[in-house]
């Protein structure tokens, strides 16, 4: 795996990886906000990840999803440098005729089994996820992947 970071202006970089580039910023009045910090691409990369678990485990099941979104809020260490994560919250929306026990497990699966990313993260702060199927809560849990992992 590579990655490079080219800079822009300012603050502003481009990471590039196989050809696709993303581009991040800080905020004001450090940075001018043209773009998602890293700490808000490294919670997008974490719903990348587990929505793509997700989403081939409900396809394999041939479950019939008409709407998905995953978002993660995380709670920062305030008062103090570097103010890093202190909790992650992920919540999975499914819309759609689907199995509620389908979807749960599904997300218990890549918060405990697939999610590289997750796996990562979990290591240094908890990561607790809800699933809800057509706006009712299914299931919750949080990310735990064996040692080994």
């Amino acid at each position: 795996m590579h990655a490079k970071l080219i800079w822009k202006e300012n603050l502003q970089f481009a990471a590039e990886a196989d050809g696709h580039a993303v581009l991040m910023d800080a905020k004001p009045p450090v940075g001018q906000g043209k773009a998602q910090t890293p700490k808000q691409l490294l919670l997008a990369a974490l719903c990348g990840c587990t929505a793509m678990d997700v989403a081939a485990l409900m396809r394999k099941h041939r479950q019939d999803m008409k709407r998905f979104e995953v978002t993660a809020e995380a709670t920062t260490r305030e008062g103090v440098h570097p103010a890093v994560f202190t909790a992650i919250d992920i919540a999975f929306r499914i819309e759609g005729a689907v199995d509620p026990a389908l979807a749960a497990e599904a997300a218990r699966l890549s918060q405990t089994r697939f999610c590289a990313i997750s796996a990562m993260l979990s290591q240094a702060v908890p990561i607790r996820y809800e699933v809800f199927v057509n706006d009712v809560s299914v299931g919750r849990g949080q990310a735990q992947f064996a040692p080994d992992s």
